[in-house]
């Protein structure tokens, strides 16, 4: 796997696992969604998660369709700011900082293995703890900062309308998760079983999603809809420049 496709191959992996049980009509939070037939429950999960301008996104397992295990841990935006972490493993972990025109990385020591693997130990060695600091735009990051945006991830669930029409759905009884009552929708097709659990009370948001198959395992759990992505960045002495660390045409992250 080449450096620059990591993290949007996390998000992509996230957002497939959504779409895949989410297609719809306008989502109203007055309805008794535990009252909805399957179909229905998850069109207006769907219509609530396209609406949302700001949630935070975890993923455990794997998900991404690559068979390896990951985590996922970021809480983003509409407007391409997030913060948290990847994980992936043995193929090693990033913190992610995205604030307006700039972006902040942190890879520990097995990231730059895996995908520096020539001169990656050096650029370990210099930041020395620190991150490094880069504009979004700069084109060696572009893997990361798109999948800092939640524009990016709507993009993939938007393209993805028919995703019901697939499968049988199957509407469970209610159910809490994390404190939320929930009503939950598997879609199996094939040999894979999706669940969604979609919030009973309020905007019937998506708020946990589970895949089962062959090859993969793996959880998504969103949360924090419309909470502002948190804006510490790290300071000018906990950086160094990814120009200084890489040069101007040093490899994709």
């Amino acid at each position: 796997m080449s450096g620059h496709r990591w993290a949007t191959r996390a998000a992509a992996g996230v957002a497939a696992v959504t779409l895949t049980v989410t297609s719809g009509t306008l989502a109203r939070a007055d309805d008794d969604i535990d009252a909805l037939s399957a179909r229905e429950i998850v069109e207006r999960s769907r219509d609530a998660l396209l609406d949302v301008k700001s949630l935070r996104l975890s993923a455990r397992g794997s998900v991404d369709g690559s068979g390896r295990s990951m985590s996922v841990d970021l809480a983003l935006d509409r407007a391409g700011n997030c913060a948290g972490e990847i994980d992936q493993g043995d193929d090693g972990s990033v913190e992610i900082v995205k604030r307006g025109d700039d972006v902040w990385l942190k890879p520990d020591a097995a990231f730059w293995k895996e995908h520096v693997p020539v001169g990656g130990s050096t650029f370990h060695a210099i930041l020395d703890g620190r991150s490094m600091k880069a504009s979004a735009d700069d084109p060696r990051l572009m893997g990361v900062t798109d999948a800092c945006d939640l524009d990016t991830f709507r993009g993939l669930i938007a393209d993805n309308a028919g995703a019901t029409e697939r499968g049988t759905l199957t509407k469970g009884r209610k159910t809490d998760v994390n404190g939320v009552p929930t009503v939950p929708v598997t879609r199996v097709e094939g040999g894979e079983r999706v669940t969604v659990h979609v919030a009973a009370e309020g905007t019937p948001y998506p708020v946990r999603i589970t895949v089962r198959n062959a090859d993969e395992r793996g959880t998504v759990t969103l949360s924090g809809f419309d909470r502002p992505v948190p804006t510490a960045t790290p300071s000018p002495d906990e950086t160094v420049d990814v120009t200084a660390l890489l040069g101007r045409g040093g490899p994709p992250v």
